[in-house]
């Protein structure tokens, strides 16, 4: 049997996860998420992680991510926190890192074009 080289990982210690409740909906939008019947270790790497096998589970996780119904919600989530670990709504923490980067130079730009204005 072939095996994925995430599935080997042991994951030594995962961060606690600071989930906010949805607002617009009764309960908390990680109830729905796809994840919830995934590994842990998918998510969020273990110490010392090989490149090879990190891109390999991190890609993995991804696809996970890409077919889930609150994906948004997750991904808004990490990026509010911040969460500096693991796979959150499809973005690694570097991509997190970036995403956040352009939307700061992106909030400076319009303050400069309201006070120009």
């Amino acid at each position: 049997m072939l095996q994925l080289p995430y599935q080997s990982l042991q994951v030594t210690a995962v961060p606690s996860q600071r989930v906010p409740v949805r607002e617009d909906q009764d309960g908390p939008w990680h109830a729905e998420a796809v994840c919830r019947r995934d590994e842990a270790g998918l998510f969020f790497a273990p110490s010392k992680e090989p490149t090879a096998a990190r891109l390999s589970r991190e890609e993995a996780a991804k696809q996970v991510c890409a077919r889930c119904p609150v994906m948004v919600e997750c991904q808004e989530h990490a990026l509010l926190q911040p969460e500096p670990y693991g796979v959150w709504g499809g973005l690694t923490a570097a991509e997190r890192r970036v995403v956040l980067a352009r939307r700061r130079r992106r909030d400076v730009e319009v303050k400069k074009t309201q006070s120009a204005a």
